[in-house]
């Protein structure tokens, strides 16, 4: 049997659609039909060459929404017919002191979905059950693929930023403005930064939340507790530190970022703290996926057929999407 897939053959080219095998699952592993898959900026990361040693050629995706249709020996988590989420932690050792500690997201021999595994840039996928999860049953298909990154990532990432009551976010992309949500539910105060010019993304900030929102090089009204740096722009970490009070965090969620610049200690003095966000763990998942019906948060998508999976990259790279791309199966 085939399918149909869109395949990164080497960093710097475009996606190409083949026709490959469908995967068969292994031992704890699950067949999803996939119905839609999001679109990532991690997935540019891996598409630009800036992820070193992916596994090539490569689906990228690893926003997955999609059902089960077969199962390996040993599936127990979930049957045939049931709606799963496939996230970026594909798989993890489960015995180094960082998987033992609560802090799989760290595991060096990690895999990880669309980037060491194939992913969901396809009508089908292999996934380990393990690192699956029930989907809420509030979302659709395209609306639920966001929260599998954006969501996640951005959940580990405020959860980083601790009890801040004015909280930065920087970046107003598919991560924010989920985490924008949350945040506002909470009773966070949010100030919400877009690239010069953005009014469009100001205006959705402010849908969203937000009690104040202007460019990445404006001053807030007042000093944040926190900030969550979104955006791969490590000139971004200055301008947060300089606006961030005495004792707060300042949060890098990507997984890439270029370069930061020399900054003076003063920035930093203050007990104000730098800290990344590296993956997630099954835990994160299921508080998420808990706390997001509650919060009552509701994914803006855009969507595209697989077949103009490119599209849709560039789309996501110009900043041309509004909430997040996700790919549909026709």
């Amino acid at each position: 049997m085939m399918m149909r897939a869109m395949l990164l053959d080497a960093a710097g080219q475009p996606l190409r659609l083949a026709q490959i095998p469908v995967p068969q699952p292994g031992a704890g592993e699950l067949l999803v039909r996939v119905r839609a898959c999001g679109v990532c900026r991690t997935d540019l990361h891996v598409a630009d060459g800036e992820l070193p040693n992916p596994k090539l050629p490569l689906i990228l995706g690893h926003e997955i929404v999609g059902e089960v249709v077969a199962t390996g020996p040993g599936v127990a988590r979930f049957h045939v017919g049931q709606r799963v989420g496939v996230p970026w932690l594909g798989h993890t050792c489960g015995h180094c002191h960082y998987c033992t500690g609560g802090r799989e997201n760290l595991c060096d021999t990690a895999q990880f979905t669309g980037y060491t595994l194939n992913g969901g840039y396809a009508e089908y996928v292999v996934a380990d059950q393990c690192y699956c999860f029930a989907l809420p049953h509030a979302y659709g298909d395209a609306e639920a693929a966001p929260l599998l990154c954006a969501g996640l990532i951005g959940y580990r990432a405020l959860s980083a930023a601790g009890d801040a009551k004015t909280l930065g976010i920087y970046g107003f992309g598919a991560a924010a403005h989920i985490i924008a949500q949350i945040a506002h539910w909470q009773g966070r105060r949010i100030y919400a930064y877009t690239k010069p010019g953005d009014m469009a993304g100001q205006q959705f900030a402010h849908e969203l939340g937000a009690s104040w929102a202007g460019d990445s090089l404006s001053a807030p009204p007042t000093a944040m507790d926190a900030a969550i740096i979104f955006a791969p722009d490590g000139s971004l970490l200055p301008h947060a530190l300089r606006h961030t009070a005495k004792g707060g965090t300042v949060v890098c969620a990507g997984i890439h970022m270029s370069d930061i610049p020399s900054f003076p200690y003063a920035l930093l003095w203050g007990e104000r703290s730098v800290r990344s966000i590296a993956n997630l763990t099954r835990r994160d998942g299921e508080e998420f996926f808990a706390i997001a019906p509650q919060a009552g948060v509701q994914t803006t998508v855009q969507t595209f057929p697989l077949a103009e999976a490119n599209q849709a990259m560039a789309c996501l790279r110009s900043g041309q999407v509004r909430g997040a791309a996700v790919l549909v199966m026709e």
